[in-house]
């Protein structure tokens, strides 16, 4: 019993960098008018976001919460301009994930790999 149980453990342990690398690295940002909004960049549990628009608010960097299904914003600018709470890895047809950013009321932009 107790090797089951270490072995269940083990499997959740080695599974767990693997989710985490899949939000890892360069994305470029659409909104919502599918116009260029930015490149997000993310590496740990920080974040970079480079806005198409100059002198953006959001542009800066900040820190995350790395959850199983994408990330939440800490602070920074895509925090404090646009009021982002979240990064939400999805599928995509295209580029096989996606990382969509959402507030507490709508999804803002889209990301797909660079």
């Amino acid at each position: 019993m107790r090797r089951i149980a270490l072995t269940a453990a083990l499997t959740v342990l080695s599974a767990t960098p693997a989710m985490a690398q899949n939000f890892v690295g360069n994305w470029a940002c659409r909104d919502a008018t599918t116009a260029k909004a930015g490149i997000l960049t993310i590496y740990g549990e920080v974040y970079g976001f480079a806005s198409t628009v100059v002198g953006d608010a959001s542009s800066g960097t900040g820190t995350i919460t790395v959850y199983e299904d994408g990330v939440g914003f800490n602070d920074g600018g895509l925090k404090t301009a646009h009021s982002m709470r979240s990064g939400r890895v999805i599928p995509d047809p295209t580029y096989g994930t996606a990382i969509q950013l959402e507030t507490a009321e709508a999804i803002v932009m889209l990301c797909t790999p660079r």
